[in-house]
């Protein structure tokens, strides 16, 4: 299992702050804006063709979602920034994609940043990939801002198009709940599909442990400390989440955000467990390939033991020497060979009740 983020070569040194500068992944990929609005009687889908049809939203008496997939284009991020009144300093935040998880009041809205994490597309699972996804909080609308085509909110979208479910009767500030708690939840896929790999690992290395085994060991581990960057800032951000005193978020939502941050602490407790798991591992692999050493010395010494003392008549019966009577003799070879062949057995009894064999 490999992690994939591709680092942009390009630099913010020495430009001013608020200066807007896409930072990510370079990418030619046209940038796709989706608008829908709703309440409890009525929905909407419109994907925008044009900037100049952001100035119809948001729309009154209606949740507006705009959804931005794709942010290596500053123009648009500014134009939809100035339009519902976002900091400088926010867009620059959008257009950094290497940002923190965090949580920021701006009084008119909040401003939140996640890590959305999933597996490389095309049927592998074993490249982990992250994406930076900005929430916009303001009244009557959430903006969301994500790098590429491809999220965890389609079943949102379901309900919203079939007004079904809670969402369509809530306000702006449960749909911006529900995207967190998306990200955090699929989380749990990731740290499932680890899980099982985890287990093959530690079955792998009771049973036949080797060099692959260990090289396996480490990549899961680098893929944890992947992991464990995206989502151990999330206990502040939570925290932060839930104190602010912000007439934006109501107080209808304050069991859901227990409930979310419920969800965060199980992610990070599960993630700390599986680091300390693989540390283990480490441990139980060198144990074990010791082991194995242990049971081949015993074999060989047990061996090199038996042929001591035959190596011992072998040698003595192998000095021509004149003067030994028995070697003359028609019956010293075969009483020797008894001898050695008594010898042995002996000594093998003897280990077997040493319990050493």
């Amino acid at each position: 299992m490999e992690n994939k983020e591709v680092i942009s070569n390009v630099s913010k040194e020495g430009l001013a702050p608020g200066t807007l500068l896409y930072t990510g992944t370079p990418n030619s990929d046209k940038v796709k804006i989706t608008a829908i609005t709703y309440n409890g009687e009525e929905s909407s889908v419109v994907e925008l063709r044009t900037l100049s049809q952001i100035a119809n939203y948001p729309l009154e008496g209606q949740v507006t979602w705009i959804n931005v997939d794709g942010v290596h284009q500053p123009e648009i991020v500014e134009a939809i920034g100035n339009h519902f009144g976002l900091h400088q300093l926010v867009m620059e935040d959008i257009l950094n994609t290497r940002q923190r998880p965090k949580a920021e009041d701006y009084g008119e809205y909040i401003y939140f940043v996640i890590r959305m994490l999933d597996f490389e597309k095309g049927g592998k699972e074993d490249e982990l990939t992250r994406e930076q996804v900005s929430i916009i909080l303001g009244k009557n609308f959430v903006i969301s801002f994500q790098e590429k085509t491809g999220d965890v909110f389609d079943k949102i979208r379901a309900r919203i198009r079939e007004r079904k479910g809670r969402e369509v009767k809530m306000g702006a500030d449960y749909l911006a709940y529900l995207l967190l708690d998306s990200v955090v939840d699929h989380y749990f896929r990731i740290l499932e599909v680890m899980g099982q790999k985890i287990d093959e690992m530690e079955a792998e290395m009771i049973r036949n442990p080797g060099n692959d085994t260990l090289q396996e060991i480490f990549s899961i581990k680098r893929e944890l400390i992947f992991l464990r960057e995206s989502v151990s800032p999330l206990r502040e951000t939570v925290s932060t989440f839930t104190r602010l005193q912000n007439s934006l978020i109501s107080q209808d939502i304050a069991v859901y955000l227990r409930d979310f941050t419920d969800h965060v602490m199980r992610v990070i407790e599960t993630v700390e467990t599986y680091r300390d798991t693989t540390s283990s591992m480490v441990d139980l692999y060198l144990s074990t390939t010791s082991i194995k050493m242990n049971e081949v010395i015993k074999v060989l010494t047990v061996i090199s033991t038996i042929f001591i003392p035959l190596t011992f008549i072998t040698g003595f019966y192998g000095m021509n020497l004149d003067f030994m009577p028995e070697v003359h003799s028609q019956w010293t070879y075969p009483g020797v060979i008894v001898a050695m062949a008594v010898m042995v057995v002996l000594q093998l009894i003897w280990f077997r009740k040493k319990r050493w064999i």
